[in-house]
């Protein structure tokens, strides 16, 4: 990889049936836990980026060989790449006070991986999140960023690993619902029910018709599978099992569960409820998405619960999901810039 010319293979020769070694980012965050333990149920071997002894110790967990790095370390993610038979790029990470050091450093991660690719075939797939479709409507797999949209700048990333499939390398986009739900999950939906749990309300914005996408963390994982098993070179996907679910049946989900009143407020009415405003305006986007486009194509499809039945059935309103969504999400804690760009936001 440092300049030696590779005979190009085909991107359209998939290796669906073949047992990889995949080089994997992220794989200790909220989703990739899920995510590493299904490549390895699948027979694949795994190898995960890991910056601390705590994450090497979880990847060996979950069956896969930590591989000591980071993703400001160029030359690790291009030997960990280099050694592998596919990638699978899901870490982002930085401060999110300076989008522009974010972009920075998640494309130059995704250059040094898909340069060690370069000319190969081999698959590479890289993690955005629906959230940079225009909001109002139902988007596509089809459909272009949107350059105003909340999470624009995950768009840089996207065509970044996207380009490599004019360079030989079988390179897809999985983007993810804002919601990935399941068992310990700490993203948005425990910041609503903490803040129902402060103030003996659950609250929606204005009629709490904005619908958003969801999807079980068992989905998102055999969803990741199948896209370095067989996504087509230059394929953007859809990680949502649910396309369209309202903010208001959610709240009213949570009220029934806490035994409370819902609450209809205002933009400013919810940032007070919330303690965060940030949590406010993205609670207030009307982002549904489809994707029966990922569906067909890699023969996916949702079978685990919805996002109303895991608040029915699941671990949400252990206090403990409570406390842990305050430290992460309320402004004043000493653990919001610490924890809470692990995973967020997609």
């Amino acid at each position: 990889m440092t300049g030696a010319t590779r005979n190009v293979v085909p991107v359209t020769d998939v290796t669906w049936g073949v047992l990889m070694h995949v080089f994997v980012t992220g794989g200790t965050g909220q989703t990739g836990p899920a995510v590493v333990a299904e490549l390895v149920a699948a027979g694949h071997t795994v190898t995960g980026l890991a910056r601390s002894a705590a994450a090497a110790a979880r990847l060996e967990s979950l069956g896969a060989a930590p591989y000591r790095g980071s993703l400001d370390d160029l030359d690790s993610l291009r030997s960990g790449a280099e050694a592998a038979d596919g990638v699978l790029h899901m870490a982002y990470g930085g401060d999110y006070a300076d989008p522009d050091g974010l972009i920075r450093r998640d494309c130059a991660a995704i250059e040094a991986l898909g340069q060690a690719l370069a000319g190969s075939g081999k698959p590479f797939v890289s993690t955005s999140g629906t959230l940079v479709t225009k909001a109002g409507r139902v988007s596509t797999e089809q459909d272009a960023p949107d350059p105003d949209s909340v999470a624009a700048f995950r768009i840089p990333g996207e065509q970044a690993c996207l380009r490599f499939a004019d360079r030989g390398v079988r390179a897809s986009v999985v983007r993810l619902a804002p919601t990935v739900h399941g068992p310990g999950d700490y993203g948005f939906i425990p910041a609503l029910i903490a803040a129902a749990r402060r103030s003996g309300a659950s609250a929606y914005i204005g009629d709490g018709a904005n619908r958003w996408p969801a999807i079980h963390r068992a989905d998102a994982a055999r969803l990741f599978r199948l896209a370095l098993e067989k996504a087509p070179a230059g394929s953007v996907l859809h990680g949502a099992g649910e396309g369209a679910v309202t903010i208001k049946s959610i709240a009213e989900e949570i009220a029934q569960v806490l035994g409370i009143p819902t609450a209809s407020l205002t933009l400013d009415q919810a940032a007070e409820h919330l303690g965060n405003p940030f949590l406010a305006t993205f609670f207030s986007l009307d982002v549904p998405v489809s994707s029966r486009h990922t569906q067909a194509m890699l023969g996916w499809a949702p079978t685990h619960a919805t996002l109303l039945e895991d608040l029915k059935t699941g671990d949400y309103f252990d206090p403990e999901a409570s406390k842990r969504a305050e430290e992460i999400w309320l402004p004043h804690s000493r653990h919001a810039r610490e924890v809470r760009p692990v995973d967020w936001p997609r």
